[in-house]
């Protein structure tokens, strides 16, 4: 018997479709914790994303991870976040443990959507659409 890997890719899509339209998909389980992220990793928790900064203690990650971030490793990730700015990461990363709570609080108020590299439904700002 030969195989044939064209009918297997369409059967596979059509599964897909057909989860997505019943809504059978599965959330996906938190991944394991992992070491201490280098300066510049994206780190995301959710639909959050942050970048690490210089200064990121193994006891913020460790409480981080205990928060439920984890490390984006990845590629390509065709999900969307809302990214918090650098100058929130430099003030959860300065905070006291006691007020780190209130201060990522603050910083998920003030993320934004930003467009994801590659993405062909963005456009830049000066293209209009007709």
């Amino acid at each position: 018997m030969t195989s044939h890997p064209e009918r297997q890719f369409v059967i596979s899509d059509l599964k897909n479709w057909c989860r997505g339209l019943l809504r059978l998909r599965k959330a996906r389980a938190i991944p394991r914790r992992t070491a201490k992220p280098a300066i510049g990793a994206t780190v995301v928790c959710g639909d959050l994303r942050m970048t690490v900064q210089a200064g990121l203690s193994s006891e913020l990650w460790s409480w981080l991870l205990d928060a439920g971030w984890r490390e984006l490793t990845y590629r390509p990730d065709r999900r969307h976040y809302r990214e918090i700015p650098s100058s929130w990461v430099t003030r959860l990363i300065d905070a006291l443990p006691e007020t780190r709570p209130m201060v990522l609080e603050a910083a998920v108020t003030r993320a934004s959507m930003r467009p994801t590299l590659g993405d062909p439904n963005v456009l830049p700002s000066y293209v209009t659409r007709g």
